[in-house]
C-alpha cells in the first residue's frame, strides 16, 4: 500500500450484484425465480476537480479502477505521482465519483487526453497511427528473458474459474488475473468491462508497488483485444493469456513490441500468436 497517498474509502453501498425477479422456462414448464445480475453503474474519473473520463463498472475496487485507469493511460508513470485519491456519492447514486489528486510534477493537458480517449474508441482508428501512439508514449518491450512452462499455463485458467465469486453468482462479469511464472494467482478482480478488470489489477500493482509486472503473466477471461494488449504493455507484463480469440489489431500489436500472446487456452491447449520464445517448449 502507498505509505505517501490519502486513500479514503468508498463512500456509500456499491453492489456488485443485484437480485432480480425472472421468469424460467425449462422441460415445457414455467416459474418466477429470483436471479442474480452482475452490477453495472457509472463511474466519473475526476482529476483536480475537473472531470476527466467516465465508465461503465461493476462497483468495487473502484479506486484500483481509477488508479490503474490513470497508469495505463499513462496519465501518470509513478504511484507517487497520485497524491490522493476519494470517493464520493452522487444524490441518488451508488459512490460513483473517484476524486484524483496528482502531484504538481504531472503536467496534464485535459484536451490531449480527451482527444486520446475519443480516438482509442473511434471505429476509424488506423491500426499503424494507434501502435505509432504508443512509441510516442515511449513503451518498452517487455522483459525478453522470462521463460514459462506450457504446463503452468494450462493450469492457469482453473485457477482463474474456481475463484470468479462474481461469476458463480451471475455468470456475467468478465475477470483479469496476475499469476507469477510458477503459477500462483497473486489477485483476481471482476468487471463487467473486460479492460476495467484489467485495470484493476493494474491499480492493485501500482498500489502494492509491484510496477513494473516484469516476471508475471495476465490471463483474461475473454478475448483480447487492442485496448487489453496496450495495457498489459504499459504495465511492463511480457505473457498476456485468453480464454477466447485476440483481435487482428492485439496481434499486430504484440508482434510489433514481441510480447507473448496466447489465445484459446482451454485445458491442455492453446494458440500462440506471437512471442513463442518465450514458452519452453
Amino acid at each position: 500500500m502507498m505509505d505517501h497517498l490519502k486513500k479514503s474509502p468508498a463512500a456509500g453501498p456499491t453492489r456488485a450484484a443485484d437480485l432480480t425477479l425472472v421468469t424460467e422456462w425449462k422441460d415445457g414448464g414455467i416459474a418466477q425465480v429470483q436471479d442474480y445480475l452482475v452490477g453495472e453503474q457509472p463511474l466519473a474519473i475526476h482529476i483536480d476537480q475537473q472531470p476527466l473520463s467516465v465508465t461503465m463498472r461493476t462497483p468495487g475496487h473502484d479506486l484500483e479502477l481509477a488508479a490503474g485507469f490513470l497508469f495505463s493511460e499513462g496519465i501518470v508513470s509513478r504511484r507517487e505521482q497520485i497524491t490522493a485519491l476519494s470517493q464520493s456519492v452522487e444524490p441518488g447514486q451508488e459512490a460513483n465519483l473517484v476524486h484524483v489528486e496528482l502531484h504538481p510534477e504531472v503536467a496534464l493537458d485535459p484536451d490531449r487526453v480527451r482527444r486520446n480517449f475519443m480516438a482509442t474508441s473511434s471505429c476509424g482508428l488506423c491500426g499503424r497511427a494507434a501502435i505509432d501512439g504508443l512509441r510516442v508514449r515511449g513503451i518498452q518491450r517487455p522483459n525478453p528473458r522470462l521463460r514459462i512452462d506450457p504446463e503452468v499455463l494450462c493450469r492457469l485458467p482453473d485457477m482463474l474459474r474456481s475463484d470468479q465469486k462474481l461469476f458463480s453468482r451471475t455468470g456475467g462479469p468478465h475477470a483479469a488475473g496476475l499469476f507469477d511464472c510458477a503459477g500462483k494467482m497473486l489477485v483476481l478482480r471482476e468487471d463487467v468491462g473486460r479492460h476495467n478488470a484489467v485495470d484493476k489489477v493494474i491499480g492493485w500493482a501500482l498500489f502494492d508497488g509491484r510496477l513494473p509486472l516484469a516476471n508475471h503473466v495476465l490471463l483474461v477471461s475473454g478475448r483480447g483485444s487492442f485496448e487489453i494488449i496496450q495495457k498489459a504493455l504499459v504495465a511492463g507484463l511480457p505473457v498476456i493469456a485468453c480464454i477466447s480469440a485476440p483481435s487482428s489489431l492485439a496481434v499486430q500489436l504484440a508482434h510489433e513490441f514481441r510480447l507473448t500472446l496466447v489465445g484459446f487456452l482451454r485445458g491442455r491447449r492453446f494458440i500462440v500468436y506471437a512471442g513463442e520464445e518465450r514458452l519452453r517448449f
